[in-house]
């Protein structure tokens, strides 16, 4: 992609700076409220008087909303220019946290979190990759987009302690308050200050609405199947599928809802791959060039992010699940423990940006893949019932400092190729890509937590001194609720001790399992690297198109549940 030049007036203008504060702050709040509210489910269910199936739509729903919308954010940014869609998107997202902030109800918390806030974020994320690239140039325009993926990295990070602190000493409310206040700064700003992505086009591509369509309806069935499955259940139904109280899939049918929306969803996206190629040929612009697949770099930086994604989840999602229910830590605690993962992304970006300009951005890439894994093998290593928080930082510091050098520059390479009219699709194409690698991290990787969760729970009671009644009763317990098993009321005191301790056992253990097939993934994603061409870092098209991919959507751990009955 051909950077653009700036006149040297423009190159010492301050307000370039002002701009970089602007989707700084966006990218932090877009991002945090992937992770924001599930430390906040407790309060929530009480306060709101509903059930954990209906508040899961608020919760998931934003990903689903964000994942669906996100090519057709980019494309619109294309066609009408990214400052304005990221104008509107902000607005959007705005309205969104403010009509949450003050529901009474589940529906009105979905459109404002899920619907309303989730359009808004689709629209705002892909904008900030031409608004940078227009603004910045060299070494300058590296070291801004490293402190951009910096701040996406830290949100995610940070998402459960922040929500923890707001909701313990403030309310829950405040988690989109402050989207209410930093959405309408981060408006006035790019009016401000934003620059406009150069001369608007002789002739305005049409919309593809038919395509629009089919890419929103396919990828919103694939993400929610990968992302429900383990909820609703892989193949026999395990809850109904409910909206808005009136139930739509009972248990009673012979399949889950899971697998027809997964097979429906891959149908449609193959029917809208097959549509966008005949519109590509007969140059009637199409809402995705799949030309651009021709590109080495885009098509197996893709694959390679979206493989990683996957295996990021074993941190993401797995860790926090361990340290709560076999360490009992309160969400608070989880967040403090996780929170030297985000100072170490923003070294890891920083020092990546430095270190690339010797070494490239490519090569940096695949050190920052093997440091990610070396992370996980240390989480691993340290993995057991009287884990400490010292044990657990040099594998934070490795995960944290592979995310920081190959988060950014992985989408660098990605991008570095596409042309600059196509970059708005393009990069909604890569953090798709990122959402649905996420999504089926968690279902695979929660999958492999509850099923050996239960397995092992359910060997350690049957082999335990407890009667044959006690034995039955946990037993159907771990059945239901996996790893969020706790002892009923009625079971003896003297066996209560015994079952905690074996459900604590039994989570540490099958923790170490979901962690193998994280170090797994991630090594095939690091293998893969070396099929992406050397990019060049500076003096060629791919200095500094760096943008890092919003981090994995993080489910609720009470949502899991067992793949069987």
């Amino acid at each position: 992609m051909t950077a653009v030049a700036l006149e040297p007036s423009e190159s010492h203008d301050a307000t370039r700076w002002v701009t970089l504060a602007v989707t700084i702050m966006s990218a932090f709040i877009v991002v945090l409220d992937n992770t924001v509210l599930n430390v906040s489910i407790p309060t929530i269910l009480r306060d709101l008087h509903t059930t954990l199936p209906s508040l899961q739509w608020v919760v998931t729903g934003y990903a689903l909303t964000f994942a669906t919308f996100l090519i057709i954010g980019g494309r619109l940014g294309d066609i009408y220019g990214h400052r304005r869609v990221f104008i509107v998107g902000a607005g959007l997202f705005g309205v969104g946290s403010l009509l949450a902030s003050v529901a009474t109800s589940v529906p009105q918390l979905v459109l404002g979190e899920a619907i309303i806030e989730g359009i808004g974020a689709s629209l705002m994320l892909p904008a900030t990759l031409a608004i940078l690239s227009v603004t910045f140039q060299g070494r300058e325009r590296a070291t801004a987009f490293a402190a951009w993926g910096a701040t996406a990295g830290v949100a995610a990070a940070c998402g459960p302690l922040v929500g923890g602190f707001l909701t313990t000493d403030y309310s829950w409310r405040w988690s989109f308050r402050i989207n209410v206040i930093i959405a309408p700064l981060a408006m006035v700003g790019a009016i401000l200050f934003m620059k406009k992505a150069g001369a608007p086009p002789e002739r305005r591509p049409r919309i593809d609405v038919i395509g629009a369509a089919m890419v929103a309806v396919g990828m919103f069935l694939f993400v929610f199947a990968l992302s429900e499955g383990g909820l609703y259940g892989w193949w026999k139904p395990i809850e109904p599928f409910t909206i808005a109280g009136h139930t739509i899939w009972p248990t009673s049918m012979p399949v889950a809802i899971t697998p027809i929306a997964l097979v429906v969803g891959l149908v449609i996206l193959y029917a809208f791959w097959v549509f966008e190629r005949a519109k590509e040929r007969r140059n009637d612009d199409p809402l995705f060039e799949i030309a651009h697949f021709r590109y080495r770099t885009y098509r197996w930086g893709l694959i390679t992010s979206t493989i990683v994604a996957m295996g990021q989840l074993g941190l993401s999602f797995v860790l926090p699940v361990f340290l709560q229910q076999s360490r009992h830590l309160s969400a608070e605690q989880n967040g403090l423990w996780q929170l030297p993962t985000g100072i170490f992304i923003i070294i890891g970006a920083q020092a990546g940006a430095r270190l690339a300009r010797r070494i490239g951005t490519t090569q940096l890439v695949r050190i920052g893949l093997f440091a990610y894994t070396v992370g996980i093998v240390l989480i691993l290593k340290v993995t057991n019932l009287g884990i400490t928080w010292y044990a657990l930082l040099p594998g934070l510091a490795f995960y944290g400092v592979g995310i920081g050098f190959a988060g950014a520059q992985l989408t660098n390479v990605v991008l570095s190729e596409i042309p600059k009219e196509s970059s708005g699709v393009a990069s909604g194409t890569n953090t798709t890509m990122r959402q649905v690698g996420a999504a089926l991290g968690v279902a695979v990787i929660g999958s492999v937590l509850a099923a050996q969760t239960v397995h092992q729970a359910t060997t350690r009671i049957r082999a335990s001194a407890m009667t044959a009644a006690t034995k039955v009763q946990a037993i159907a317990g771990v059945h239901a609720m996996s790893t969020a098993y706790q002892p009923s009321a009625n079971t003896p005191s003297h066996d209560v001790s015994t079952l905690v301790h074996i459900t604590e056992i039994s989570v540490a253990s099958s923790t170490r399992y979901a962690l193998v097939f994280a170090i797994v993934v991630v090594g095939i994603g690091s293998f893969l690297s070396f099929l992406i061409p050397t990019v060049p870092t500076f003096g060629g098209r791919a200095e500094a198109e760096v943008l890092e991919p919003v981090e994995p959507m993080d489910i609720d751990p009470a949502a899991l549940a067992p793949s069987h009955p």
